[in-house]
């Protein structure tokens, strides 16, 4: 819709007939001229010239007037009302990217699929959910790297979480816990923000990296920086050979007790995960340890459009100069 920032000023739209009213005319000059009886001056020619002659400038001034009011009136087109994120909290997530997220243990609509694939599927609805927030992500394989920095595109967020792929980080198979959970202290510690928030998923133990898992957690937790840890895994699955079938664990790699440790150590909270519906009700439970703002605020866009109406005053006053200068 269109609205109108200063609509007072309309209140000018008679203001050329006030001063004409109120100011005193221009005295008639009478001089001496030499008739000529050409045919434009005879009587029932000459009125005519003299009155078409004078009402289009007058016409085209009016205009002129009007639309340069509208122009000052400053008029806009306001937009649909977007969502404003108002919570202040900053949320990082952390996403193993190592071979090992490789393993098809994880069942979606009765089909397997890899732990990657299923991390993506969950977390994606949990990203569009966190309404309010700032949100990033880190992709840690054998090296972290911050994939996406805090914003409030949950989209953005989404769009390229679901691009990363296995490897993307080093293409040896190693995990680095603690360069993770560095990297995310590194990226919130400027932050002023009310709530640092990071969630780091992994399927097996530190392997890679400077910086150990137990050290990282520690200056994370003097900078105020809450974690909460998913280990992710089947406990035991199935595997065909042309021995038969013999029943294995996924998951052995999986060092529980150092996520544990380092959600202990900042407040957070360890959660285990061995099948998608676990990592649903996990996220689930996030959404309530860390609610997002209830009480939404909006802003309308604005684009401004005096420019038109401007640029329409601009070309009758320049049609008006062209005329008293015999232009045209």
């Amino acid at each position: 819709m269109i609205v109108f920032e200063w609509p007072w000023l309309a209140f000018l739209m008679p203001l050329p007939l006030l001063l004409r009213w109120l100011l005193p005319a221009k005295p008639q000059v009478e001089q001496a001229a030499l008739i000529v009886p050409f045919l434009d001056d005879l009587p029932g020619n000459a009125p005519m010239q003299a009155s078409t002659g004078k009402r289009w400038p007058l016409r085209i001034a009016a205009l002129a007037w009007i639309f340069l009011l509208i122009a000052c009136t400053r008029p806009q087109w306001l937009g649909e009302p977007l969502e404003l994120a108002v919570s202040g909290r900053d949320l990082m997530l952390a996403v193993d990217v190592s071979g090992s997220m490789e393993e098809k243990d994880f069942v979606i609509d009765d089909k397997r699929y890899d732990r990657l694939t299923a991390t993506k599927f969950v977390v994606s609805d949990f990203v569009l959910r966190r309404v309010g927030d700032r949100i990033g992500l880190i992709l840690f394989g054998t090296r972290a790297y911050l994939h996406v920095p805090l914003t409030f595109d949950r989209r953005t967020v989404q769009t390229l979480l679901n691009e990363a792929f296995i490897g993307i980080t080093e293409d040896e198979p190693q995990t680095s816990i603690g360069d993770a959970i560095g990297l995310a202290v590194k990226r919130l510690q400027a932050e002023k923000s009310d709530s640092k928030v990071l969630i780091l998923l992994t399927d097996g133990a530190n392997t890679a990296g400077e910086l150990t898992p137990l050290k990282a957690a520690e200056i994370a937790a003097e900078q105020h920086l809450k974690i909460y840890t998913i280990g992710i895994g089947a406990d035991e699955m199935l595997v065909r050979s042309l021995f038969g079938t013999r029943r294995v664990n996924p998951s052995v790699d999986l060092d529980e007790k150092t996520l544990q440790a380092i959600a202990d150590t900042t407040g957070g909270r360890y959660f285990r995960a061995r099948n998608t519906e676990e990592l649903n009700q996990i996220y689930a439970i996030l959404d309530e340890l860390e609610p997002v703002e209830k009480d939404k605020q909006f802003f309308r866009p604005k684009a401004e459009l005096y420019p038109w109406p401007l640029a329409m005053a601009l070309i009758l006053a320049a049609m008006l100069v062209g005329y008293r200068l015999r232009w045209f």
